[in-house]
């Protein structure tokens, strides 16, 4: 039961994170395109493919949440999360910014457990079969 528990929590808050930044680059007033500029080198920081990106992410999110289409929606997830954490390597390996910064200040603590989640996305997309608190797989019982 532990297993299907931890599946459930690790489903739900790779979920709702992708429904929250979807949200923030739909809402926030232009912070999906500030964050592409700062980390992503501005790829993606034209407002259309911000539009697309975050709805795209909402929607993934919202599926990765009620455990719907997980062949799809867990891939799509692991690519948005491993996806966007390539950029912030350097976070993950000085995070207090003293080798690979120019200045500790450059640095960013709370990049580094996006290394975290992007092993929860891939570590959901192993396990699917057994997260059978899903929506997909409660319907596939009944079924």
């Amino acid at each position: 039961m532990l297993g299907k528990i931890s599946l459930l929590i690790m489903r739900v808050g790779t979920g709702m994170l992708l429904v929250l930044w979807g949200s923030v680059r739909l809402f926030g007033d232009g912070m999906g395109t500030k964050l592409a500029e700062k980390y992503y080198g501005g790829v993606g920081a034209a407002s259309n493919i911000q539009l697309a990106f975050a709805s795209a992410e909402v929607v993934i999110g919202a599926l990765v949440v009620l455990g719907l289409f997980r062949r799809v929606a867990l891939v799509g997830a692991a690519i948005i999360l491993v996806g966007g954490a390539f950029p912030i390597w350097r976070h993950f390996l000085d995070p207090f910014g003293r080798y690979l910064f120019a200045s500790p200040e450059e640095a960013n603590l709370l990049f580094f457990p996006s290394i975290t989640v992007a092993g929860a996305a891939l570590a959901l997309i192993a396990f699917r079969e057994h997260d059978t608190l899903a929506l997909d797989s409660l319907v596939k019982r009944k079924g």
